[in-house]
């Protein structure tokens, strides 16, 4: 199964491409790998529709390579500032919008989801959090920039949850 996994955002998208396998030595267990993780950036002086229809591009070209049967997103669970809530609301419908338009089902989880899937509790520190994905997916390093690291953690987050 390969989960697309996204952290919405207008200026900068974060995703993350997870596979999950059986290991065929030990049959029971599961086993994940990172397909591909990054950013999809727009720049602030394009006009907000076409920041919009880039990120649909982008997502579309990546549905297309890695054939995801799941999206998985990162949902708006509280904001400090409208200015950036509302950018991040319209990402997040360009996005969920691309993914039914593919037939991909789209499944959303709060970061405190996230944070207590991945790393065991609400409220663990990004670092942390980022270290457990390290380690989940076998990665030499922490993946950067932060968003695609969050993305990964939101793939992640729905097929540890299917698992458990």
């Amino acid at each position: 199964m390969i989960i697309l996994g996204i952290d919405p955002g207008t200026a900068s998208t974060g995703y993350g491409v997870v596979k999950q396998t059986k290991n065929l030595k030990l049959k029971t267990k599961v086993c994940f790998e990172c397909l591909d993780y990054g950013i999809i950036k727009t720049l602030p002086t394009q006009a907000t529709g076409e920041r919009l229809k880039k990120l649909n591009n982008e997502l579309s070209r990546m549905i297309k390579k890695y054939k995801p049967e799941v999206l998985s997103i990162e949902s708006l669970f509280f904001f400090k500032n409208l200015k950036t809530a509302l950018p991040v609301s319209q990402a997040a419908g360009v996005i969920l919008l691309t993914a039914a338009k593919n037939n991909i089902p789209a499944f959303s989880f709060t970061p405190m989801q996230v944070k207590m899937i991945i790393a065991g509790h609400g409220w663990a520190e990004k670092e942390k959090v980022q270290e457990k994905i390290k380690k989940i997916l076998k990665l030499k390093e922490i993946p950067k920039p932060d968003d695609a690291a969050d993305a990964l953690a939101i793939a992640l987050t729905y097929l540890l949850k299917k698992t458990s």
